[in-house]
């Protein structure tokens, strides 16, 4: 079935770039909040974010109104029931997760494609929480989405291969590059970026050299556009470290472990840009 109305679940930070994308891309898409306080606030930073574009000159006048004219957003999650794709942007709770995955089968039309962003989050448990197990795929974009052009689209064992299709062409439609994963606890990019991350944290606990130091050694050394405590202070320690408790208790590999300094940072409320200082100290001012 060609997807023509796109539903989002959540428009925060994630889902808010996915109904971005999505609309600019030429697709009606409403997304779903918990209130209409939520949806007012996710409708009036999409304004901002389309209208900032247009300020800059990086998106003309028609297409930011076009856009803006594709998106609408609602408290209810039965408002989805003509959606022919809804991509899930929750926070990372899987018993949660699993719960609107059952909902979303009730409500969306038989030949709907029912997606999730997770980024750690079983995809085949969701799956199993409908009815149409084989309709149910892993879409994980990547922050910022407006400007990351990768997707991992995830298949798990139920995964008809039209719906893998089906994902996959909607990720080029929007302007993104696919690639494709099995449905293992971290996908492609976290399992690799995880353990070098904790790897990080570790030589830096261990007093290899200083946080400036190996961020320089390895943005120079490896060519990577920024080092591994300025990756860590963006993304969240909070966050890393929640996907490497969920990828050991997976794996029970040693490299998934936390080290205790971050378990004692994300403690302290040190979590990195978000609250002021992680890392290293920003200004919130």
């Amino acid at each position: 079935m060609p997807i023509k109305n796109v539903g989002v679940v959540g428009c925060g930070l994630m889902g808010s770039g996915i109904v971005q994308v999505a609309a600019q891309a030429g697709y009606s898409v409403l997304f779903v909040e918990a209130s209409d306080e939520l949806v007012a606030r996710g409708l009036g930073r999409l304004r901002d974010t389309l209208e900032g574009l247009a300020a800059r000159g990086k998106l003309d006048a028609r297409a930011k109104d076009e856009a803006l004219g594709r998106i609408a957003g609602t408290p209810r999650l039965e408002d989805l029931e003509a959606c022919d794709l809804v991509i899930e942007a929750m926070t990372e709770n899987q018993a949660l997760k699993n719960e609107t995955f059952a909902k979303l089968d009730r409500i969306c039309p038989r030949p709907a494609l029912l997606a999730s962003n997770t980024s750690s989050c079983n995809v085949t448990a969701m799956a199993a929480a409908t009815r149409r197990p084989g309709q149910v795929v892993g879409m994980h974009f990547f922050n910022p989405v407006p400007l990351m052009k990768l997707v991992e689209v995830v298949r798990t064992i139920l995964t008809d291969e039209a719906s893998a299709t089906t994902a996959t062409e909607f990720v080029r439609s929007v302007g993104k590059v696919p690639v494709q994963a099995k449905d293992a606890t971290a996908f492609i990019v976290n399992r690799l970026l995880v353990p070098y991350l904790l790897d990080a944290i570790r030589a830096y606990e261990g007093g290899l050299a200083s946080l400036e130091d190996i961020d320089q050694a390895m943005k120079l050394g490896c060519g990577y556009p920024m080092g591994p405590f300025t990756l860590l202070d963006l993304v969240g320690l909070d966050t890393t470290m929640y996907v490497a408790e969920v990828m050991f208790d997976e794996y029970r590999e040693a490299r998934y472990a936390p080290p205790p300094l971050l378990k004692r940072m994300v403690m302290a409320g040190q979590l990195g840009r978000k609250t002021g200082r992680g890392f290293y100290t920003y200004d919130t001012t």
